[in-house]
């Protein structure tokens, strides 16, 4: 792993401690506006942005899925990189099944596409990227905020008309986001990377407390916020749909699978069924990302065999 360093590519260990990080956060806006949590300036056009993504990352598999619900493909182009994230980072690598070139500078690297928006940038590199074409800047490196840009900027320009966050559901949609992020979506990081078996004790149970929590909401609603998918369960979606290929095993997250919890892998069942999301969800690249390039916890590089997630089995949600 790396970062960039006032424009040069350094190993993580030998990064100078407490330096300041270049950020991303503007926003793609209706009339150029700033957004919620950033700065503006960019208006929401036919082709003039894409998106760097990763299969195998959830953050970025959060863009492809709302790229997907609001039929947003013609409006924004992509690029894919290979899940092989060695010691050059994010990658280009059109030979690997699936992934792609970068479509826009032909560059080897997805740091040398930082370098072109900012070329004495300090930042990690990260996935997903929104890029616009025109000024040729980075727009945007923070996945939440990317899906809302995504979810409405583009409404007027032909995307589809679905709300996956509804001016009604703001408060509920953003307070379990908060607790489902802090517990679940890290949560699995937080239990994985833990040095001490006290860290490893208190994260894994509060994974757990909280898939046991979501497991009775689920009982009584289809979705996280009500009847109607929001961006709550595309967030909680991606961590799940990973769990028990990958978390389980590679993050030491063992206790229950998402197959022992009726109502998560019924919801589980039912966004991966909804149209389009199942053509975003990759287990290739998302295994080859954490077995093949995780080397602190994989050293083998060893990538499991299944398990069978029973994923195409009728889900009954809509009763």
């Amino acid at each position: 792993m790396g970062l960039l360093v006032e424009g040069r590519w350094t190993d993580d260990k030998d990064a100078p401690k407490g330096i300041k990080m270049t950020p991303f956060n503007n926003w793609v806006t209706v009339d150029g506006q700033p957004g919620s949590t950033g700065e503006g300036g960019f208006v929401a056009e036919k082709d003039r942005y894409h998106l760097y993504v990763s299969y195998g990352c959830p953050y970025a598999h959060r863009t492809l899925i709302l790229l997907k619900l609001k039929g947003l493909e013609d409006l924004l182009s992509v690029s894919v990189v290979s899940p092989m994230m060695l010691e050059n980072g994010w990658t280009f690598d059109e030979t690997y099944p699936d992934a792609t070139v970068d479509h826009l500078y032909g560059f080897q690297f997805l740091y040398q596409v930082y370098l072109k928006s900012d070329p004495k940038c300090t930042t990690r590199v990260s996935v997903p990227v929104l890029w616009d074409k025109k000024q040729h800047k980075l727009v945007s490196t923070e996945s939440a905020d990317i899906i809302r840009m995504l979810n409405s900027a583009f409404d007027g320009l032909g995307a589809n008309t679905g709300d996956f966050y509804p001016k009604e559901l703001h408060t509920k949609i953003d307070e379990v986001n908060e607790w489902v992020n802090d517990t679940v979506v890290t949560g699995v990081y937080k239990a994985g990377y833990a040095l001490t078996q006290e860290g490893y004790d208190l994260a894994v149970g509060k994974l757990f407390d909280s898939l046991e929590r979501l497991e009775k909401i689920l009982e009584n609603q289809r979705y996280l916020a009500g009847e109607s998918l929001s961006d709550a369960d595309i967030r909680l979606w991606v961590t799940l749909i990973r769990f028990d290929a990958v978390y389980s095993i590679y993050l030491k997250c063992s206790k229950k699978r998402i197959l022992d919890y009726p109502n998560l892998h019924g919801y589980l069942r039912d966004i991966y069924q909804h149209p389009g999301i199942a053509e975003t969800t990759n287990f290739n690249h998302i295994k080859a990302l954490y077995f093949r390039c995780g080397k602190t916890l994989n050293p083998s590089g060893i990538v499991p065999i299944g398990p069978d997630m029973r994923l195409d089995v009728p889900h009954g949600r809509n009763k």
